[in-house]
């Protein structure tokens, strides 16, 4: 059963830009994993500061593999997280 993930991240405004960076390198390299069928990253239309990523798996195991994948640790571990004021990350199987 396909796997979302879906995560909605807020930072001070010094990091909006590194932090849009950091996840639009993100959406290129994920597209890029065999397991991964969609990954899209939104600014929210209220809070420039606030980011939503909507994301989806053909399964868990691929989320996994991309949770161990050396971009995720790149970008998202040593980048996005140690900025982040906010992080909410929803996982659900899609119907």
């Amino acid at each position: 059963m396909a796997y979302a993930v879906i995560a909605r991240y807020r930072c001070a405004p010094q990091d909006a830009e590194l932090i849009r960076e950091s996840l639009l390198t993100m959406r290129e390299r994920t597209r890029e994993e065999p397991g991964n069928v969609e990954y899209a990253v939104h600014l929210d239309t209220e809070d420039e500061n606030v980011f939503v990523l909507y994301e989806v798996y053909t399964d868990r195991a691929g989320f996994e593999a991309h949770a161990a994948s050396d971009h995720f640790h790149e970008h998202i571990v040593t980048t996005v997280r140690p900025r982040l004021l906010d992080r909410r990350v929803t996982f659900a199987e899609v119907l």
